[in-house]
């Protein structure tokens, strides 16, 4: 899927265990310059952070940016710095102390059209390569849930939604969270107090929730529950949605 910007920028400026610094923007003639010396397009949604804020900490390590070309192949934090690229492999991320590098992988593509990388972390210890996300806003959205006690998410529709992007936001305006607000949500609507069975992942904007089950085999099926009559048998007093959430955020038109 592809990310959704709006949401990312709320999740990155919503959490400051990404270690946002002050932003330094790079210019898009700067970003162009470098995808040429790379041989590469850059992933959207790490060009669309470049542009907005440049730089970040995570795992104590900077997120690679660029440089004006005449300090091409000479900084350390250089995306097109030569040591980050092997191969089909860029680093974008490497933790300090000989920790775990986080790669774009060139040789695979990500959701037809989003021009998306997947990432992959490779260990610092054995050297052995694991996915990690299907793009770089899927990326800080997993850091950032981790970071928060979270997990990869509630279940596993929304773990694997949150590996592309931070939540989506529909026209209709049909809000799935991401993981700097679910949480927050959830606390709101007591959610665990009157359905603990249960977890608020979204929203309709017209006083609806939308609702998955934390544990048990049905871990796919959305229902539909006005936020004001929250009680534990959702699947009895709700509206079935969908059992395929992606599937269902796509067909209903997301778009980054």
């Amino acid at each position: 899927m592809r990310p959704d910007l709006t949401l990312l920028r709320e999740l990155v400026e919503d959490a400051p265990e990404l270690g946002r610094k002050p932003a330094r923007p790079v210019p898009e003639a700067q970003i162009r310059a470098t995808e040429t010396r790379l041989g590469v397009a850059l992933p959207p949604s790490y060009r669309w952070w470049l542009a907005e804020f440049g730089r970040g900490l995570i795992h104590g390590a900077e997120i690679a940016t660029t440089v004006p070309p005449e300090f091409a192949g000479d900084t350390y934090e250089a995306v097109d710095a030569p040591w980050r690229r092997t191969a089909d492999r860029l680093c974008f991320l490497s933790a300090p102390d000989c920790g775990d590098e986080y790669r774009f992988a060139l040789d695979r593509t990500g959701d037809a059209g989003s021009g998306e990388f997947p990432v992959v972390r490779r260990d610092g210890l054995d050297g052995e390569e694991h996915p990690e996300a299907e793009s770089f806003a899927g990326f800080l959205a997993v850091h950032t849930a981790r970071s928060r006690g979270l997990g990869d998410g509630p279940n596993p529709a929304v773990a694997r939604l949150w590996r592309s992007t931070p939540g989506v936001l529909l026209d209709d305006g049909v809000l799935v969270y991401g993981p700097h607000s679910i949480r927050e949500r959830n606390e709101t609507f007591e959610v665990a107090r009157y359905a603990p069975a249960w977890v608020l992942i979204g929203d309709d904007s017209g006083g609806g929730g939308l609702f998955m089950r934390r544990h048990g085999r049905d871990r796919t099926r959305v229902y539909r529950l006005g936020l004001g009559a929250i009680g534990e048998d959702v699947e009895q007093a709700g509206e079935p949605v969908t059992d395929d959430l992606i599937g269902w955020l796509e067909g209903a038109g997301a778009a980054g």
